[in-house]
């Protein structure tokens, strides 16, 4: 009995431990390699006399708030136009400002979509409303 109660306790560390794990099906990371530098401090260029547009859409498959709602928040964030990205992981909702000379809706499903080899599903996808 004490030995079941041993598996039992690995396997479910090892299933919590890899849930939220920042590697893709194929062994691919979805985060920079540890020593590559990124540029977070990049400022996205957005015309002055542009109005943004702010879109919404749910994610499903998000299974934890640090790895997936924040990896595709950043993803998000780092578009080019993109003002702001906000991923709610408890209400499952991404809402982004945006110049729409720059992105599209489309643009946004599609990069949600390729995180993580397709773990992601975007829908009920709401724009259009200016900012």
């Amino acid at each position: 009995m004490n030995f079941i109660k041993k598996l039992s306790l690995i396997a479910l560390s090892a299933i919590a431990f890899s849930s939220c794990d920042k590697t893709s099906k194929d062994g691919n990371t979805t985060e920079p390699a540890e020593g590559v530098v990124t540029d977070s401090t990049q400022k996205k260029e957005t015309a002055a006399n542009t109005k943004l547009e702010t879109a919404s859409f749910t994610i499903e498959g998000m299974t934890c708030p640090m790895g997936c709602a924040a990896t595709i928040e950043q993803k998000l964030s780092k578009l080019d136009g993109v003002e702001k990205a906000k991923v709610d992981f408890d209400s499952k909702t991404a809402t982004i400002s945006f110049d729409p000379a720059k992105q599209s809706t489309e643009s946004f499903v599609k990069t949600v979509e390729k995180i993580a080899d397709g773990a992601y599903k975007v829908s009920d996808v709401k724009a259009g409303s200016k900012v």
